[in-house]
């Protein structure tokens, strides 16, 4: 590996102070190459589990944006927080609520994998079929779904937060 592809791309600003959008997309690129949590959304159980996602919220009459792939969802999605949650109060609050969701959907897929012995590393989709309660299945596939977008949001918005503000992130307590 060069030294260049050791390093994420800096982020640059425009002449207004704004993010140039092709230097993120840049990050955003590399962390996709070369940051394994962020890199799981490229992960084929994780893209089995987006497209499972997609197909039951509109099976259950949830509005969806038809994205292409879970990488395409969670690029949009990072490009979304970072022009919506533009201070630095704003940012940090928001990935300490993503933080907080990461959490929680981590400890659900626990206590319910746990619950019917189901293997984490196998196919969750395949795995969730032991699961007798449709409700239970939903939770866990949608947790497991949730766990794996919040991994890849948090460590990407983590390191945009300290571009943007010099510091590393801290959660707001």
């Amino acid at each position: 590996m060069t030294e260049q592809q050791n390093q994420p791309p800096k982020l640059e600003k425009t002449a207004s102070g704004d993010i140039n959008t092709t230097s993120l997309a840049n990050l955003l690129e590399w962390f996709l190459n070369f940051d394994q949590r962020v890199a799981i959304v490229r992960n084929p159980q994780v893209e089995e589990l987006f497209q499972w996602k997609q197909a039951d919220d509109a099976a259950n009459g949830v509005e969806i944006y038809p994205f292409e792939n879970a990488e395409a969802r969670f690029a949009i999605g990072v490009f979304q927080a970072i022009a919506e949650y533009d201070s630095k109060a704003k940012l940090q609050t928001w990935i300490t609520e993503v933080l907080q969701a990461l959490g929680e959907s981590k400890q659900t897929n626990e206590d319910i994998a746990a619950s019917y012995k189901l293997n984490q590393s196998d196919s969750h989709v395949a795995q969730a079929e032991a699961i007798p309660s449709k409700i239970e299945r939903r939770l866990y596939l949608s947790s497991c779904w949730l766990e794996s977008l919040c991994t890849a949001e948090v460590r990407f918005l983590g390191w945009v937060f300290q571009e943007l503000y010099s510091k590393p992130f801290e959660p707001r307590i």
